[in-house]
Parts: structure tokens; sequence; C-alpha cells
């Protein structure tokens, strides 16, 4: 018997652990049923969505249980309904001693670095051995571990460039969106997310580019090159789609979420009753925030800097 937990934020990588489980539960199984892991995955799929959009599994607290069987594998999972504003909310470390939950200001004056070595470091083992892996940044790692490489960067243990080179890829990928999604601020921070709402709704091409450009210059320093550093190596990525898959659309959606997000105070106003509202505009236009970037031409923090001065009467 397999028994999977399906969360929302892993729910497209169920269908490869279907399978492996498959393969390794039953081999003679699978040379009859070659495509009983995707038909399985059909069944369980189906049965979520059924239930995510389901009022009533929406607003209950509790566990559901429940199993699907097929040519004689069995899935049992359990699923449980948390809003995105549960799932993403931000709770500041109370160590400032560490990288996870701290200011990126804190950790790149500490560093005396421009970028968090967290991410220099996820990035660059990214770019070594996983951008040709299909669904990078999409499938999920293994929880524990992306929670051993959390405590040993914490921990700024010695042995980390080791544990790098020998973890599985979809862990370094996911705790490089683990750090930006436990920030105490967005990237893009709190202060301007009207303003990037704003910016991206804009019709006319010229007033659109001015402004977005605009916005990331009024970004502190630790947060813009952080930001244009993390653009180029999803650039870089996107380049590799007819390998890997990943589109910058896909990239986009995986990060935009995590990168910009209202403050507490704001989403606190609005009260979610719905399944579907989950996919707000709000979070539509997080999305076509980082596309814009992504879809941009290489963008200099030298220029933008530069160009600060011309913008330095309307601050």
């Amino acid at each position: 018997m397999t028994e999977i937990v399906v969360t929302d934020c892993n729910l497209n990588s169920v269908c490869e652990r279907v399978e492996q489980h498959c393969c390794v539960d039953d081999p003679s199984a699978i040379k009859r049923h070659t495509n009983t892991g995707a038909k399985l995955w059909g069944r369980v799929r189906s049965k979520l969505l059924r239930q995510k959009l389901d009022p009533q599994t929406v607003q209950s607290k509790n566990w559901h249980m429940d199993v699907i069987e097929m040519n004689g594998i069995k899935v049992e999972f359990s699923m449980k309904f948390t809003s995105r504003d549960l799932s993403l909310k931000r709770t500041p470390s109370k160590k400032q001693s560490g990288v996870f939950g701290v200011k990126i200001s804190v950790v790149t004056k500490r560093e005396r670095s421009k970028v968090p070595y967290i991410v220099r470091q996820c990035i660059e083992e990214v770019e070594k051995r996983g951008i040709d892996e299909v669904g990078i940044y999409r499938i999920s790692g293994v929880a524990t571990d992306i929670q051993a490489l959390k405590a040993a960067f914490d921990a700024n243990t010695k042995d980390i460039l080791m544990m790098l080179s020998d973890m599985d890829i979809n862990a370094i990928a996911g705790t490089l969106k683990l750090y930006f999604r436990e920030l105490p601020e967005p990237l893009l921070t709190d202060r301007l997310y009207p303003a990037f709402m704003e910016g991206t709704a804009l019709s006319d091409p010229a007033a659109k580019e001015n402004c977005m450009m605009h916005l990331l210059r009024s970004l502190p320093d630790p947060n813009l090159i952080t930001f244009l550093t993390l653009l180029e190596h999803l650039k870089r990525v996107a380049e590799k789609e007819p390998v890997n898959k990943m589109s910058l659309h896909n990239l986009a959606t995986v990060f935009g979420p995590t990168l910009l997000r209202p403050s507490e105070s704001e989403s606190s106003k609005a009260h979610i009753t719905l399944a579907s509202d989950i996919w707000s505009h709000d979070v539509m236009a997080q999305v076509q925030v980082l596309l814009y970037y992504l879809q941009h031409p290489p963008i200099s923090f030298a220029e933008l800097k530069k160009n600060t001065l011309y913008f330095s009467t309307d601050v």
C-alpha cells in the first residue's frame, strides 16, 4: 500500500511519486498496466479537486481521509484545506543569527555581501546540475531534506557546500523558495505592493515601462540586487524550457506570489469564502508583475541607479 499526504503546494508532484511507488511495489503489474500510475493519478486528482471545490471541505478544519484502488495498487491519502493567506503567512524569526525569517538587509550586512549567501549557493547549485531537471522549482523536494538544509544555513555550518553537492536538486530548489517565503517582508516589499498592482494594470506600454522601472529603483539595494540576481537566474532556467518544461510563465507562477504579497494588514481585510477565491485577481496580478520583468530585456542595477537622478524630484 502507498500512503501519500497531499498538500496544495505539492499537488502536481504526486503523479511522479505514484508512478515511482507503483514500480517499487509490483514491477510485473506495471508491465501489464504501463499507464496504471497515470490513470490512478487521474482518479486521485479528480477526487482532490472535487473535495477542494466543496464548500464543506473548505470550511472544515479536520483532515479528510480517502482511499483509491486500481490494479492491485492502493493509494491512501489525507487532505485538509488551508487558505493561501495562512500557508504563506510570514512569521519573523525571533533570533537574528540565522537567515530564515530574518530581514534581507540584516543578512547582507552581517555577511558583508550584496546577495545573501543562501541565494547565491542555491542558484549556483541549480545551474550546475538542475537546470535540465524536468519541473525544476515546480516539483517539490523532500520536506526533511529541505529542513536539513534550512538548519544548516541557519547554523552556518562548514559542511553546507558538501550537503548541497549531495542533496537532491529539488530539495535545493525548495530551500530557495522557502527562504523567500519566510522573509519577514516580501522581497518586493509591503510598501510598494499597491504600486506594483497598479503598474502591471497599465495599458500604455511607455507608461508601464516607466512605472515598473521606477518601482525597482524604489526598492532597498539588498532587495533590488537580490531580485535582479534571481531574475537573471530564472531567465537562464527558462532558456532550457524544451528540456525542463519550465517556461517564463511557469516560473512566474511559482515565484510571483512568494516575492510579492500584500501586507498582513491588507490581507486581513479580505475574507476568503470560496476555494476559487484563492486564485484571485491579486494572485494573477502578482504572477503578471514577475512575468513582466522576466520578459523584459536585461535590467542593470547600475543603469537603474544612474537613472534615479531623473526621478529624485518625485520621491
